[in-house]
């Protein structure tokens, strides 16, 4: 009787705290302003990336740049310059993205070069690859354009109120010249006050 009721007990325990924990889930739109904190967030991401994208694409002379062909480019590391730990490669990889799917670029993947090397080094001499369909070295097509940018942000407390402002910037540049061909940045600024004690 006593190890029933132990079991049973056990059981209601496990499936209560079962609840609890899955209970709370819920899907939300991924799309839809995120305001938990004044932290960096999902909505900053897709602010900024949105920015770049259509000021990139509308500036008269990338339209004319892009008329006849896809220009092939690169994204450098975006230097975070805040306190905070961000995941810059998210921001750039939506650009990219963005950018990709408008038809007007083409990009090249630095952070793959190693894995590709190794794969072609493997096609080369490992003995397993028919040669005749390996991949040949030296065919690869160069990046003729840069994205590269920084994050940085400005962070003020005073009375339980706290203020952090952030400014992204971007800039494409020409390979061939150095010539910095666009920039673009956009600003936003997000404010919070600390709730009072108890409430």
């Amino acid at each position: 009787m006593k190890l029933k009721l132990v079991t049973g007990l056990v059981l209601g325990t496990a499936l209560l705290g079962g609840c609890a924990t899955t209970g709370n889930v819920s899907y939300g739109d991924a799309q839809s302003v995120e305001t938990l904190t004044k932290d960096f967030g999902s909505t900053d991401l897709q602010m900024i990336a949105n920015k770049m994208v259509d000021d990139l694409l509308t500036f008269p002379p990338v339209i004319q740049m892009t008329q006849s062909r896809r220009p092939v480019m690169f994204v450098d590391r975006i230097k975070n310059k805040t306190q905070e730990h961000i995941d810059t490669e998210s921001v750039t990889d939506t650009i990219q993205n963005k950018l990709i799917n408008s038809g007007k670029f083409r990009f090249v993947d630095m952070t793959s070069v190693g894995a590709v090397a190794q794969q072609i080094a493997y096609q080369k001499q490992s003995g397993m690859v028919n040669q005749a369909t390996s991949v040949r070295t030296g065919g690869q097509v160069g990046a003729e354009y840069m994205l590269n940018g920084n994050l940085s942000s400005i962070v003020k407390n005073a009375g339980g109120k706290s203020d952090v402002y952030y400014k992204f910037t971007l800039k494409l540049t020409n390979l061939q010249t150095g010539i910095v061909e666009w920039t673009g940045e956009k600003e936003i600024r997000k404010a919070s006050k600390r709730a009072a004690f108890g409430l």
